[in-house]
């Protein structure tokens, strides 16, 4: 399936990661052009990325802080709305109990239409953080659209929420190409961002993205493309 046209209803979009930087990485180019079509982005990062370093004398505190930064500093440059950081411990992260039911309740209290996530069935996938991250995000989406499950969290005007629509980026099984063309070198400069994990010479990097999303352009006819495992309810 291509990108079409956008919808111009109001649609709210939830993208779930594991670290700051993820969704640079994986479909950054998809929510600067959802951003600007008018689609309402809420990012929530399960955790800073407080060991994403090689630095003795960087402690996590600190680079946990950083990060941060430099996630809200990129979020800024693709129009994200809001950034939501849960603050969990960076590679150690698990598909627990609590985590589902936290993120249920942010979906239900958001009620995003669209959920991207990490595919946490890529083969190989070598990053535990990634793999409990996306199948957190799908459990979480099960368990939000359920009358019996989490109840506690149904008081007031909260209900059950039903996500319409999932995008896996970093996937197998791309069977959904979006378009990014026009915003190729925006998605390259929010990465940019994470200068605490990039660097700040970002040539050989940008090159690398390029190359990638040709790669991905070529599935679907386009100059340049993010490919999506890609879900209707």
């Amino acid at each position: 399936m291509h990108s079409s046209e956008l919808s111009t209803e109001p649609c709210r979009v939830m993208v779930i990661v594991a670290h700051p930087d993820d969704a640079e990485f994986g479909c950054a180019g998809t929510v600067v052009k959802w951003a600007q079509s008018g689609r309402r982005i809420t990012y929530v990062l399960l955790t800073s990325g407080d060991k994403g370093s090689h630095d003795p004398d960087l402690r996590p505190g600190r680079l946990a802080a950083l990060r941060e930064e430099e996630q809200r500093a990129a979020a800024r440059e693709l129009g994200v709305e809001e950034i939501l950081f849960l603050r969990y411990p960076d590679g150690l992260l698990e598909n627990t109990l609590e985590l589902r039911r936290q993120l249920a309740n942010l979906i239900r209290l958001h009620r995003p239409h669209i959920v991207m996530t990490i595919d946490p069935w890529r083969h190989y996938q070598l990053h535990p953080d990634h793999r409990a991250a996306g199948q957190a995000a799908l459990d979480a989406i099960y368990a939000a659209r359920e009358w019996y499950i989490f109840p506690e969290q149904l008081v007031g005007d909260t209900e059950p929420w039903r996500v319409r629509e999932v995008y896996l980026f970093w996937t197998d099984n791309a069977d959904y190409w979006e378009d990014i063309s026009a915003c190729i070198e925006k998605r390259i400069s929010a990465l940019a961002r994470h200068a605490s994990q990039v660097g700040l010479d970002m040539d050989r990097l940008a090159e690398r993205i390029r190359q990638q999303s040709r790669q991905a352009g070529l599935q679907a006819g386009y100059e340049y493309a993010e490919g999506f495992k890609h879900f209707k309810f």
